[in-house]
């Protein structure tokens, strides 16, 4: 009967199903390939348009094997995508799904230096039309072009660069600058009108800010990144007041400009690399303010394992801590920073383990390093003993200068452990 075909069909292909997956599991891609392939025939036999889920499993389980099985190949690659549209549109497969499959055949081509098809593929997929158009599907072939906006842009830097550096004339410098001015135009387009759209679109705003800096329209740069980092809408992006700060930087912006950008990157991602530079510019500030949230800074940064064994970071720490040592005047800083740490820090960072890897390793971090821990925990901390010892031994004058230091302010240990 009509019923129990169907009922046999559905039975088969979840055990099919079932041993792609095993397949799968165990690494098999060649037994996983030929399941896939019985599967894809039989779907072919199923006239019932209900089914919209396997093609969509299809090419998730499709590309998944092709990238792994040793005998596929970039033609495969690109039948197999080709068959996913045609399967697609057959089963009515959703705008977005589409979608996903033609930027996935995208990237695979850009990844085997396949540019030109790359940016055909993309053409293609914006000359799709499903039915009636939704605001979903209108931001996903906005996403589509923006693609494309990256390719021309690629283009457009390609062009440049042969400009800039073949110094080419006549007709044949006119020629390449037309070129130019025409990816310019296309690229800057397509590119603009994704970052209206509230998301992390990181590669894209890079691509337009270069853009524009490049013909000169430094106010619609800024603007975009000031959107992009300070929007409500948007997600919370560190890289955002990354890309800010380099712009104001670039363009020879104010301290306080500059400052402004990286405290919002501080409370994001206190470990950020660009806390290093954060920190110089609080030290050499003279307001008070500011250099106490300098110390904030690096005590913040060092917080983390990454950091642990940076030579910059402990010397902006040690240069920071030592003025206020010597001057006497913030010693309540130190201690509000030591205070929440002098549990955890000795082990993390002062132990007689690392002091003698650090001393055979890195002598210039074992300095920075000791300077610090006998000022926190006294000249009786195992790690300035080991590493001031050793430097003494060895007869290097600036360890010698250390020990004398830390020495003569031991009383300041006493004043900020308490």
């Amino acid at each position: 009967s009509s019923y129990e075909h169907k009922l046999n069909f559905k039975k088969s292909k979840e055990a099919c199903l079932s041993y792609i997956q095993d397949a799968m599991l165990q690494k098999q891609w060649k037994r996983a390939a030929e399941f896939l392939t019985f599967y894809v025939e039989s779907l072919e036999k199923d006239y019932s348009r209900e089914h919209v889920g396997p093609s969509e499993m299809i090419w998730r389980i499709g590309t998944e094997i092709l990238c792994h099985h040793s005998h596929s190949s970039v033609k495969e690659f690109n039948c197999f995508m080709e068959q996913m549209k045609t399967l697609g549109v057959k089963r009515y497969l959703k705008a977005s799904i589409l979608n996903a499959v033609c930027l996935e055949h995208v990237f695979h081509l850009l990844c085997n230096g396949q540019i030109d098809e790359a940016y055909q593929n993309l053409s293609l997929a914006e000359s799709w039309r499903f039915g009636e158009q939704t605001a979903i599907q209108n931001k996903e072939m906005k996403l589509i072009q923006a693609y494309r906006g990256l390719l021309d842009y690629y283009s457009w830097s390609k062009q440049k660069n042969i400009l800039l550096e073949h110094g080419l004339d006549g007709f044949a410098d006119l020629s390449v600058e037309q070129e130019m001015h025409s990816c310019f135009r296309k690229a800057a387009v397509n590119l603009k009108e994704i970052i209206k759209i509230p998301g992390v679109w990181d590669l894209f705003v890079k691509c337009y800010v270069d853009l524009l800096e490049f013909y000169g329209d430094h106010n619609e740069a800024r603007q975009v990144l000031n959107e992009y980092a300070y929007n409500s809408k948007f997600p919370a992006n560190p890289n955002a007041h990354v890309y800010l700060y380099q712009f104001l930087k670039r363009q020879g912006e104010s301290k306080k400009s500059l400052i402004s950008a990286l405290k919002i990157l501080h409370d994001i991602v206190p470990s950020h690399e660009l806390m290093i530079d954060f920190n110089t510019m609080l030290r050499k500030s003279k307001k008070r303010k500011r250099r106490r949230l300098g110390l904030e800074v690096i005590f913040a940064v060092l917080d983390y394992a990454g950091w642990k064994e940076n030579v910059k970071a402990w010397s902006c720490l040690a240069r920071q801590v030592k003025q206020v040592v010597i001057s006497e005047k913030h010693l309540g800083w130190i201690k509000k920073e030591w205070s929440s740490r002098k549990d955890w820090w000795p082990a993390f960072h002062f132990s007689r383990y690392l002091a003698k890897r650090n001393w055979q390793e890195n002598e210039s971090l074992s300095y920075e390093k000791a300077l610090v821990a006998g000022i926190l925990l006294g000249k009786d901390c195992k790690y300035f003993k080991y590493v001031s010892h050793q430097g003494c031994k060895a007869q290097v004058k600036r360890f010698r200068m250390l020990k004398k230091f830390v020495n003569r302010h031991n009383p300041v240990y006493l004043r900020i452990s308490g």
